[in-house]
């Protein structure tokens, strides 16, 4: 990344400020290639003003379910557009999370029913 002196670059605390992120997550999210930054002379990291967006975007992409891993896959556009609409390359990969997610809450929801059972009886029923 160049930091052209018409670019506006952010502290890590300030773009910590202005997505309501962890410094921490910022860093992790940085260490892993999520975000690009630059070293100024005294060490900091600085980042210029469009990882406000990207990490408004991470973010999101999170709490959605997807891993760091699973967002270093996605295409750059996803990161770059603030509330970018998922682009064609990760349906298929979103379509899989959605399936993950629908097995673990089905199997959270037999466990939910053996210890409903296991309440009412009180005893251990036996393993399906």
């Amino acid at each position: 990344m160049n930091g052209t002196p018409s670019q506006k670059l952010l502290t890590i605390g300030e773009l910590s400020q202005r997505t309501g992120t962890s410094v921490r997550s910022i860093r992790h999210y940085d260490e892993h290639g999520l975000l690009a930054s630059v070293r100024a002379s005294n060490g900091y990291r600085m980042f210029p003003e469009n990882a406000v967006t990207q990490v408004k975007q991470i973010q999101r992409m999170i709490a959605t379910g997807f891993t760091i891993d699973d967002i270093r896959g996605f295409p750059d556009c996803m990161l770059l557009i603030e509330g970018a609409r998922s682009c064609d390359q990760i349906t298929e990969v979103q379509r899989q999370r959605l399936e993950a997610i629908d097995r673990q809450m089905a199997d959270l929801e037999r466990r939910r029913a053996r210890l409903i059972k296991t309440l009412s009886e009180g005893t251990f029923p036996p393993v399906d």
